[in-house]
């Protein structure tokens, strides 16, 4: 099994490289700062979607274990032997509620949203228990 970033994440953030330029243009008037960081914030953004596009693929799971990316791109394997806990952390904060999911792999934590797994992370931690057993 493996859970991938929401297709229209990428999409979104690209559209915000390209807003930043728009209103750099409309209202940096030769304003060097403003451009600066209109540059800036399209680069980060950009950048941040080409990592959605190339590696989408965020979580794997077989009966060995769990695959996660580390990093930009990187990968570990992890198996089921190496991971203490899996399970779903709730937070609240201003009125806003999240939940993560949380891989636990004693020397590392790995944390999931619903929007990098393509997914409830409920609905993950359920199948990675049936996979698990």
């Amino acid at each position: 099994m493996q859970w991938r970033v929401k297709p229209v994440l990428p999409v979104t953030k690209l559209m915000g490289a390209v807003a930043a330029l728009v209103l750099a243009a409309a209202f940096a008037q030769g304003d060097p700062v403003r451009w600066v960081l209109a540059g800036l914030i399209t680069v980060g953004l950009t950048g941040w979607a080409l990592r959605d596009l190339l590696v989408p693929v965020r979580l794997t799971a077989d009966t060995e274990g769990v695959t996660v990316v580390t990093g930009i791109a990187r990968r570990r394997h992890l198996p089921w032997s190496a991971i203490e806990c899996v399970r779903v952390e709730h937070s609240s904060r201003r009125g806003l509620k999240s939940e993560l999911l949380e891989i636990d792999a004693g020397d590392a934590l790995y944390l999931y949203s619903a929007n990098d797994l393509g997914a409830l992370p409920e609905d993950v931690v359920t199948q990675l228990a049936d996979l698990r057993s």
